[in-house]
């Protein structure tokens, strides 16, 4: 007895004889290795391993009834604390994890989720709070995701370790939900933490976790794992109806359901990859809940149970598809052809399952190649195909495999390429949901095998833990490559071929950081591979336009809007290309373009009001430019634009304010010092302008207006030998500066 009690530990491959049993049950010092297991897990065992033999001890259930689950009893095992193990479990994912938060923001969707987002940027209010469940912006609907990033900026602002240190806690957190949630479904302690560790630190999680923008994921597992927590008391709680010693209560479990079900309505929430949870849990009632039996009818119930949950898949779904369909996310057929996504389909479930097992050269962006080779797609969809087969086939005593293959494969249905959202072929952080269940095949898989060969305990707590330290290993040095932008798709462009969303990722950088020459390369890079790749015309034609090459600029944004007629980005710098050759009223409708696209879009906003000055037009100007500070409030050059038409309708101590708030978010803004110089300077206030002025010249030394500006103040004064150095300077610095020279000849001229 006291050996099949060791023998119900998990992994159940320890086996012991009795000379071990009686050394390691005798001895106090070896208590402390070897745990003995719960009397519940082997009345469990014996329960099901007895399921239709005959028992004078034993009460058989019906196969077509649902079993109980196992009865949680207190002890001195470790065991039969899954609260500690799941907190040390949580305690090594965020050691492992918290390198992520050395990292900063990267040029990959962090922009349009945190650092150019004036919604997020405003922290919880309730106008943001409208805002997130009403906007279809990065053409994703997910509010609670958006609330989430909007409480981090109200914490943190926008020092990126904060959003970081959220996405890890929220990681760990889900790696002990993981362990519970598998634990309350088998009772297996052991091997529901191996799993779990074995998810939580397999460097495939890194993206989604040390990616801020990825918050949606973790947020999403969190609240999905939640939800079969749920359902895992639910399911305990109905098989209770069925038993001799409970009540015939109906009733009985409902709350946990509509918990399950509130549950799955936030992850939706978050991210609508959950979309696939009503299958889930039918899987689950499969094995290890065992509530379906051989019966139809009793199936027919259980899918008739799962209602509620279907009717919030078919409605997320719904509305996934026609935000991201309306943010031009989801590709045409007539782009990318059914065969090619099939194809696709086929090839990143092999691939999938390979960095599962070898996760090497792993990179953030997977283009898409449009066909692969057929001798690839044939062999991969053939190893798919054959697993699924075999798992079926072997349905009766791997009814685990069962369950974690159909997990790892339904649970990708939504991100596999059918509806292709994007330019990816795969991503990483797409096996952050589908990798729990294969990895639950495997550990349960390899639980079976050793204990076929009665493999010692020892090695086997050795292996577990050296796999777990190897996955550590390298989840923390592929969190390194998330450290900044130029780090990260470096390596996608060492680790991938022909990666043109990387060059131009990379070439993006490269242009923040001032480096135009090396982002123009990559640019150039990146459209040698990909010639219509309308992102890198539109960067590369800004990267011109920034070295003052307007025209050169000009037929690669005509090329961009060939392919995407309607992109709002390549429009609002087509605009500013033909405003700075002068061709104003053609910005003008290309901004306007822009606008009836995204009428959000604050820096449109901005540039058109700009245009809308230079005609003269400004009240319309003053519209725009105002609608572009409501906007983006914290942008210093809204409120400086807008204080310069203000200034120029008249309206002098409105103007003053605007140039104020500029310099309160931009204290080293040598413009806007000498424009707040003018105002004080028409106002009379003449100290003040040349405090403005002299401010202006010591950021900036050398703008000639500044100085022809503090000369007709010198003048004014009765300052002329100051006013003739000033106007002096202005010429060396602008010898053709027309008033310059008139002022001077009159200066000079004037009696002493």
């Amino acid at each position: 007895m006291a050996q099949k009690i060791v023998q119900a530990f998990l992994p159940r491959c320890f086996v012991f004889t009795p000379d071990k049993l009686n050394k390691f049950g005798g001895d106090r010092k070896h208590r402390l290795v070897f745990f003995v297991a719960p009397l519940r897990v082997l009345a469990w065992h014996e329960a099901h391993r007895n399921v239709g033999k005959s028992s004078a001890s034993s009460t058989v259930v019906p196969p077509d009834r649902p079993q109980p689950m196992p009865a949680v009893r207190a002890g001195s095992s470790l065991w039969n604390r899954p609260g500690l193990l799941a907190l040390g479990l949580v305690l090594v994912t965020l050691i492992v994890f918290l390198r992520a938060v050395e990292g900063g923001f990267v040029d990959y969707d962090d922009a349009d989720y945190v650092t150019a987002n004036a919604q997020v940027q405003a922290g919880l209010t309730w106008a943001g709070v409208r805002w997130a469940f009403t906007t279809g912006h990065a053409s994703n609907w997910h509010p609670l995701t958006w609330l989430s990033h909007m409480l981090d900026a109200q914490l943190y602002g926008l020092t990126p370790a904060g959003h970081h240190l959220t996405s890890v806690a929220f990681h760990a957190v889900n790696a002990g939900l993981g362990f519970l949630v598998l634990w309350n479904l088998t009772g297996a302690a052991g091997r529901s933490l191996t799993a779990a560790a074995l998810f939580a630190l397999h460097p495939l999680r890194v993206e989604s976790v040390a990616w801020i923008s990825e918050r949606k994921d973790v947020l999403s597992l969190f609240f999905g794992l939640l939800a079969l927590l749920a359902y895992a008391r639910f399911a305990a709680a109905r098989s209770k109806v069925n038993t001799a010693s409970a009540p015939p209560d109906r009733r009985r479990g409902w709350g946990a359901y509509g918990l399950a079900l509130l549950c799955f309505a936030l992850s939706l929430l978050s991210k609508p990859m959950w979309v696939t949870l009503p299958f889930l849990l039918l899987l689950l009632d499969y094995w290890p809940l065992r509530r379906g039996g051989a019966s139809v009818r009793v199936w027919g119930r259980l899918v008739m149970e799962k209602l509620p949950f279907f009717a919030l898949t078919v409605a997320s779904s719904l509305v996934t598809f026609w935000v991201q369909q309306r943010g031009g996310a989801v590709a045409s057929v007539a782009g990318l052809p059914l065969r090619a996504r099939l194809e696709n389909a086929g090839v990143a479930y092999g691939r999938y399952l390979l960095k599962t097992f070898w996760p090497a050269d792993l990179a953030p962006l997977y283009p898409h190649p449009g066909f692969w080779p057929t001798g690839q797609v044939v062999v991969v969809t053939l190893v798919v195909i054959g697993i699924s087969l075999l798992v079926i086939a072997r349905r009766r005593t791997w009814p685990y495999a069962v369950v974690g293959w159909f997990w790892f494969v339904g649970t990708l249905v939504p991100v596999i390429g059918l509806v292709q959202v994007g330019i990816q072929s795969l991503a990483d952080r797409y096996t952050y949901l589908p990798g729990l269940g294969l990895i639950l095949a495997l550990v349960w898989g390899a639980q079976s095998l050793v204990a076929r060969w009665r493999i010692p305990p020892l090695p086997i707590a050795f292996g577990v833990l050296a796999l777990a330290a190897t996955c550590a290993a390298l989840t923390w040095r592929q969190i390194g490559f998330w450290r900044d932008s130029e780090r990260l798709f470096s390596r996608a462009v060492a680790v991938t071929k022909n990666n043109y969303l990387a060059h131009n990722n990379l070439g993006f950088y490269f242009a923040q950081q001032g480096r135009l020459p090396e982002a123009i390369a990559q640019y150039e890079t990146s459209l040698r591979i990909k010639p219509d790749y309308e992102d890198a015309l539109n960067n590369l034609g800004h990267a011109l336009a920034g070295q003052g090459r307007h025209a050169e600029a000009l037929p690669y944004y005509e090329a961009a809007l060939r392919v995407r007629p309607r992109h709002v980005e390549v429009n609002n710098n087509y605009g500013n290309a033909l405003a700075n050759l002068g061709r104003l009223d053609e910005a003008i409708r290309h901004y306007e373009i822009a606008l009836r696209e995204n009428p959000q879009h604050a820096d449109t906003h901005n540039n058109l009001g700009i245009a809308l000055a230079q005609q003269g037009c400004l009240e319309a100007a003053r519209d725009h430019l105002q609608e572009a500070e409501r906007l983006r409030p914290q942008h210093a050059g809204s409120h400086s634009n807008l204080g310069n038409v203000l200034a120029a309708l008249g309206r002098l101590d409105a103007a003053a304010g605007q140039y104020r708030q500029a310099l309160r978010l931009q204290p080293d803004d040598a413009q806007a010092h000498n424009n707040l110089g003018n105002v004080f300077a028409e106002q009379g206030k003449l100290e003040a302008a040349a405090r403005q002025y002299q401010r202006a010249l010591e950021l900036n030394p050398h703008n000639p207006e500044t100085h022809f500006n503090l000369a007709l103040l010198r003048a004014r004064q009765g300052r002329l030998a100051d006013a003739l150095r000033q106007v002096e300077e202005t010429l060396r610095l602008q010898p053709d500066h027309a008033a310059a020279r008139r002022q001077r000849a009159l200066w000079q001229a004037a009696p002493r």
